[in-house]
């Protein structure tokens, strides 16, 4: 068994694999605050409730755009499970030609996602992952990564209206019935929802007249997928685990240097 871990800025996702079939996956909030010991203790809960023994697993992969917790992962991984993880970045074999003009800024999350979409879809894809921030990232009919696009995700948006706008409340993320509001929570939820699935539409459509064609494969990943991507036009696949795919890809392609 192999455990791959990704590290988010609101959630930290982890996946067991037992060859190519994901066991088991599980979400826990992001804490910078927590310590090694505390998210060693939570880790060792989690495979205690899922009956999966710590000697089982054989490798640890991780990506992460939290960087003070690369540390800190790496140090419970090495303490509570006896591995020392493979950590996706610079030198990292992943099959993946980025054409980005700083290949370091891509952050590890869409380069996963990427390889991931790649293996399963071919291209030319469109990757949207709903996280912190959405992203849309754009790989042509030869694997290339070319790029994309980053927007302020759901959740910020929600909450900086939130903050700024004095007599708004705070309101559930959920997809309402129409449009039109006829009430300041159904008008937000409207807006929200409805307002995101056009951004998507919106940019995809630009991005496709970029690449030149339209026959490009778009998938959503992320924990809103599934909330934004029904009202969308031009999502095709929704991919929730996406992300722990492309560890486990990355980690049997760097499996050779770990022996």
């Amino acid at each position: 068994m192999i455990l791959v871990v990704d590290v988010g800025n609101t959630n930290i996702v982890l996946g067991v694999y037992q060859g190519k079939k994901l066991l088991h996956d599980f979400r826990i909030s992001t804490s910078r605050q927590s310590t090694v010991d505390e998210y060693g203790v939570l880790i060792h809960n989690l495979f205690q409730m899922s009956n999966i023994l710590v000697s089982q697993i054989e490798g640890v992969i991780v990506s992460s755009v939290v960087p003070p917790l690369v540390r800190v992962v790496e140090e419970m991984c090495a303490k509570y499970i006896g591995k020392s993880p493979l950590i996706v970045g610079p030198g990292i074999k992943t099959g993946l030609n980025l054409r980005y003009e700083n290949p370091r800024e891509v952050g590890a999350d869409r380069i996963v996602n990427a390889v991931a979409a790649v293996e399963q879809y071919g291209g030319p894809l469109i990757v949207v992952d709903f996280g912190t921030a959405t992203t849309f990232d754009c790989i042509d009919q030869s694997g290339n990564y070319l790029g994309g696009v980053i927007v302020p995700g759901i959740g910020i948006a929600t909450e900086a209206l939130v903050q700024r706008a004095s007599k708004l409340p705070r309101v559930e993320l959920e997809k309402p019935k129409k449009v039109i509001g006829r009430n300041t929570v159904h008008a937000m939820q409207a807006g929200i929802v409805f307002g995101y699935a056009g951004q998507v539409d919106g940019l995809v459509k630009r991005i496709k007249a970029e690449m030149g064609t339209d026959n490009v494969k778009v998938v959503a990943t992320g924990g809103l997928a599934e909330l934004i991507a029904s009202e969308t036009e031009s999502i095709e696949q929704i991919s929730p685990l996406l992300t722990l795919e492309g560890l486990r890809i990355i980690y049997e392609r760097n499996r050779t240097e770990l022996i």
